[in-house]
């Protein structure tokens, strides 16, 4: 059983179904800052929650002025979560009168005024008999509060990426860890062991279900992406989705098989692909890392796995004895976009600074594009010479895919989206100068679903990394929002840019300041798209956790990894699920519709009381080794 939150029936952009196939054939890589837009088929997209996420809280001081990995990130998350589907609401709001106006034998085809538009809107919502926030926002768009969790022990994909052949030592140990945290600040005024950097990472007794749950929803939002098709609404299956967005924390693209670092204990997007792959039979992945930090974590295990699959596919070859085996490994091309001069490198170890500038296209099986951020000095420069380069990370994953079949149903898009390259980042964060405009979160999320759109079906899961300040949060998650998003009959060019300048996240800010009472405050405001984005972060954060004083991290010290060879790794398949439920009145319950399949064994429930819908899902995992330049000789 699950919820949705504010399941649409009635307004909002109407879906289109049967979709239209993707077409074949493969992006034009010649140089530019635009990929060429793909056919529009009413792609559904999926925003996910999962309140257990909250419960990873630093308890080693009082003080947290000096941590930037907070719950209340979260919270800005959801404010620009709200305010990018209230604006496509209020776009939609306008398309439909529109076309009300023009089936009604108007002849003015002017779309409605903003003060006339903001009362009829008001109106609409007002409607006897109708759910308040059925009227919100389009109906391609989903919210789930998830209450999914998974056994951190037990789950296939999480062993998978993060377990060892002769036991799970490091999952055994990080539940260790976190269980006994507060004793040992107790005895020893720290949680985390020697050999572990204690100002990257912290933990407290729930931090487990916190990241549990993180995963949880990560295998959910891919469960409902890749099995969009079998949904339908006459048959109880619930409201599939091409495209999700995971907001959840801490996040996981630099820990490695056994290397927690950065404040990432588990690898959040690649269990997500193990999952994919072990589940639904997923053999090619695109991984796209935009975090202003290199995922040092991310790129060792996914050359640790590519290089798996190399060695079977050149024993299969040169076995006139053993058959191929019956399901081909799992392939992932890992692209990041980062600093080269802020961590994992900032202390200029050769071997990290040697892996983030690693380029390898093919050889020993493997496909890692890195490239470095570079400081802009004006609109024009960044579009005109700098997306141009970064494209090249969208460029090469497509020829991964050519290589390695082309379109297909067998293919996934990952993006590991991280908001701290942010303009609005914290200087201390982000000292070097090396940043990205905020729409940059929109233009790259718009060519990335080109990219699924012509090779995976559309199918895309993105999930939160880095990002720290509120500004950086709210800004880029409204403009990744918004590049995810389609309004059918609309054109790409609904989205206005100018949603997310300095002058409006101003607006925003003051329209939804936290009172003492912990509700949101709403002075009347005059423009229709803050009234909707309180409405809607109401109903997804109906109990805001209280603002804690600001962090203003200056560095996040380098870890020291000394990482264990890869040992042979269990490929058994199948998933977990699992799924909650609490009613409360903001919530527009679903039957026992949803994007997950029925829970299976090896799954917990969750047993929080504070939630207002829930779903279910499951996880996926594997290993890390160092820089890996070379492949090494099969094991004898």
């Amino acid at each position: 059983m699950h919820a949705e939150i504010g399941r649409h029936e009635q307004g909002g952009a109407v879906d289109v179904s049967p979709r239209e196939p993707v077409p074949e054939g493969g992006l034009d890589v010649t140089p530019r800052a635009w990929l060429p837009e793909s056919p529009r088929s009413g792609k559904r997209t999926a925003l996910y929650l999962q309140d257990d996420c909250l419960q990873h809280r630093f308890i080693r001081s009082k003080d947290t002025s000096g941590i930037v990995e907070r719950p209340e990130r979260l919270r800005a998350v959801k404010v620009g979560l709200s305010a990018a589907i209230a604006h496509a609401g209020v776009f939609s709001a306008k398309y439909i009168a529109l076309g009300k106006n023009d089936a009604e034998g108007s002849t003015t085809g002017k779309i409605p005024s903003t003060e006339a538009d903001t009362l009829a809107a008001a109106l609409g919502r007002m409607k006897i008999g109708q759910a308040q926030d059925q009227q919100l926002w389009p109906s391609s768009v989903t919210f789930y509060r998830t209450a999914a969790k998974v056994d951190l022990l037990g789950h296939p994909a999480v062993k998978y990426v993060h377990g060892d052949v002769d036991g799970d030592v490091y999952l055994e140990n990080l539940t260790a860890w976190a269980r006994d945290s507060q004793d040992n600040i107790a005895k020893k005024g720290l949680e985390i062991p020697d050999g572990i950097p204690p100002l990257d990472l912290y933990l407290c007794p729930t931090s487990i279900d916190a990241i549990q749950g993180a995963i949880g929803a990560v295998c959910q939002a891919v469960d409902n992406v890749l099995t969009s098709d079998t949904h339908s609404p006459s048959e109880g299956g619930g409201r599939g989705c091409e495209r999700a967005f995971v907001a959840i924390r801490p996040p996981g693209h630099h820990c490695g098989e056994d290397t927690p670092g950065g404040f990432c204990f588990v690898n959040n997007v690649v269990i997500g692909a193990a999952h994919a792959h072990l589940k639904h039979n997923i053999k090619r992945v695109v991984v796209l890392d935009i975090d202003l930090h290199h995922g040092n974590g991310t790129q060792s295990l996914v050359w640790q796995i590519n290089e798996e699959t190399y060695l079977k596919s050149l024993e299969s070859e040169g076995s006139q004895i053993n058959p191929p085996p019956t399901q081909d490994g799992l392939q992932i091309y890992y692209g990041s976009l980062h600093d080269i001069l802020s961590y994992p490198c900032e202390d200029g170890k050769p071997h990290m600074v040697q892996a983030a500038s690693t380029s390898i296209h093919g050889s020993h099986g493997q496909h890692v594009e890195n490239i470095h951020l570079q400081q802009y000095d004006s609109s024009e420069h960044f579009w005109g010479v700098l997306y141009p380069k970064y494209l090249n990370l969208i460029h090469r994953a497509r020829d991964f895919l050519d290589r390695t079949g082309g379109p297909g149903d067998d293919a996934l898009v990952f993006i590991s989206c991280g908001f701290d390259a942010c303009e609005h980042e914290y200087p201390s964060m982000s000292r070097h100068g090396r940043r990205v405009p905020a729409s940059f979160y929109h233009r790259f999320t718009r060519d990335t679903c080109s990219l699924a759109d012509q090779y995976a079906r559309g199918r895309l899961v993105s999930v939160l990394e880095g990002g720290y300040s509120d500004k950086a949060l709210v800004s880029g998650a409204m403009a990744h929002v918004c590049g995810l998003v389609e309004l059918e009959g609309e054109e790409r060019d609904w989205v206005d840019e100018e949603w997310w300048n300095t002058e409006n996240i101003s607006k925003l800010e003051k329209v939804i300041k936290t009172r003492k009472a912990l509700r949101p405050s709403l002075p009347s405001p005059p423009e229709d798209w803050l009234s909707r984005t309180v409405e809607i972060l109401a109903t997804l954060d109906p109990k805001p956790t209280s603002s804690s004083a600001s962090s203003r991290s200056s560095r996040v010290p380098s870890t020291i990894r000394t990482l264990r060879e890869r040992k042979k790794d269990p490929r058994d398949g199948g998933s977990t699920t699992a799924s909650g439920r609490v009613d409360t009145p903001s919530v527009i319950e679903g039957s026992s519709e949803g994007c997950s399949p029925a829970p299976e064994s090896g799954t917990e429930q969750d047993s929080s009381t504070q939630r207002a819908a829930s779903v279910t899902s499951a996880s996926s995992g594997k290993k890390l080794p160092r820089v890996i330049l070379h492949v090494r000789p099969p094991a004898t």
